[in-house]
């Protein structure tokens, strides 16, 4: 009895009818935090799921990413290369830029395009190497060369050069100066194609050769006064007998249009960093002589634009655009851009251009820059080559100095390059720019393969 009694005690018989809470010790036991863990698997496992069904995908992308980025970037080349073909102000605009980092490869200035390709340019390393090293060895305060090939507009030469301001000269070919005697080349472009004039006409003047002051320029019956032949006259600048020219037989209209042809006023170079020239109107008849002599001195050019309008002379009165890059290739190195010629306008006809490079020829021969063409027994320098050129000279603020101009062309017969220098002088006189330009032409013509360039790095 005792054990049944125990028996009774220790285990309560089931009874359907009542609750307990003490469940049976066979029953199955479900642990208390079994639902929140199968929560976390149900969200956990399909994640994990997902990540090894993409996983190859997401290693594919890795490795393909950086090949993408090249595609696209060798798109974006192509495109700037394929814009460059098609726009020749652009291909200006972008070879002038990457000129500072060209590199001799060869006999060739090489640079790279940004994000790959290259640039070829027009460039003849010689010449502007020589020219380099005669601004360099004669410590030139501020010096600019530029250097065109007449009948394509090739440019050969574009360099400057400050033994004062390292920075001037990145680019001072763009920029504007008062033209000076430069101007009586369009002064007599004017009366020749006015029929006002012959080269051969005799002009009667007062005052000195050089001077300033227009109101003793003219001529009363009765004076005294001297006379020279017009074509003369521009080889020695004569200051009163182009002021005289400008008053007495172009006229204000006239010679505003005539610069206005030859590009003064107007966007000449749409797109590229040259610096459009100027030329104010003369407020009266004394303005009127001094812009006519070169001495106006808000007639401003830039010598690049200088140059373009002597190579215009040059080739028959036609201009042509300026060109700086010869090829320009891609990433894979294929040809996107080769170099084609561009006509402008014409500043003058075919006749007037032979008159005045008759004109011009004085200037070497008997004028201005003799000294600087022949040696001191007044032997030729360049005896085989005849040179179409004009000189100018005025003080000028921006820099401070004394400006000298020298613009020619070579040879007359058959130009083969035309030349625009320009010499910055400040309180002692270094070399003045008919210097500079004989050593380009010399360079140019006889010292071709003599290695001149092997002496230097080419800079800008």
């Amino acid at each position: 009895m005792h054990d049944l009694k125990y028996f009774s005690r220790r285990r309560k018989i089931f009874n359907p009818f009542t609750k307990s809470k003490n469940k049976p010790r066979n029953s199955f036991r479900v642990p208390e935090n079994s639902r929140p863990r199968q929560k976390r698997l149900r969200v956990i496992l399909p994640v994990l799921a997902v990540l090894l069904a993409i996983y190859p995908l997401v290693f594919g992308l890795k490795s393909f990413i950086p090949f993408y980025s090249k595609l696209l970037q060798q798109k974006r080349v192509s495109e700037q290369t394929t814009d460059l073909a098609t726009d020749s102000n652009q291909t200006f605009r972008v070879a002038s830029q990457l000129l500072s980092s060209a590199q001799l490869q060869g006999d060739r200035l090489v640079a790279p395009l940004n994000g790959g390709g290259k640039v070829l340019f027009t460039i003849d390393p010689d010449l502007q190497m020589r020219v380099q090293e005669v601004m360099r060895s004669n410590d030139v305060p501020y010096g600019v060369f530029v250097a065109i090939e007449p009948k394509s507009g090739k440019i050969l030469a574009l360099t400057g050069h400050s033994s004062i301001d390292s920075s001037w000269g990145s680019n001072p070919y763009f920029n504007l100066y008062p033209m000076a005697s430069l101007f009586k080349i369009i002064t007599t472009a004017a009366a020749l194609e006015l029929k006002k004039v012959e080269p051969e006409t005799l002009f009667a003047y007062r005052g000195s050769s050089y001077s300033e002051n227009p109101k003793y320029w003219g001529v009363s019956p009765g004076q005294s006064s001297q006379t020279m032949p017009l074509s003369l006259a521009l080889g020695k600048s004569i200051n009163p007998v182009f002021g005289r020219l400008a008053s007495d037989y172009v006229g204000v209209e006239s010679i505003m249009t005539y610069a206005q042809r030859f590009g003064f006023n107007q966007t000449l170079f749409p797109g590229t960093p040259i610096t459009p020239s100027r030329a104010a109107v003369p407020r009266d008849d004394s303005q009127l002589r001094l812009m006519g002599a070169g001495l106006g001195r808000e007639v401003k050019i830039s010598p690049l634009h200088a140059a373009v309008i002597m190579a215009a002379l040059a080739n028959q009165g036609k201009m042509m655009a300026p060109l700086l890059a010869e090829e320009i290739h891609d990433t894979r190195d294929s040809l996107q851009y080769s170099i084609q010629s561009k006509s402008i306008r014409s500043l003058v006809v075919k006749e007037t251009a032979d008159q005045l490079s008759k004109m011009l020829l004085t200037t070497v021969t008997k004028g201005t820059s003799r000294k600087a063409f022949h040696d001191r027994q007044g032997r030729p320098l360049l005896a085989s080559i005849n040179v179409a050129a004009k000189t100018g000279s005025i003080n000028g603020t921006d820099p401070a100095g004394h400006y000298s101009w020298f613009a020619a062309y070579a040879p007359v017969e058959d130009p083969q390059i035309a030349v625009v220098a320009l010499i910055i002088n400040q309180d002692k006189w270094k070399i003045k720019a008919s210097y500079l330009g004989e050593q380009a032409l010399e360079q140019f013509f006889f010292d071709k393969d003599e290695g001149v360039a092997q002496k230097g790095t080419i800079v800008r």
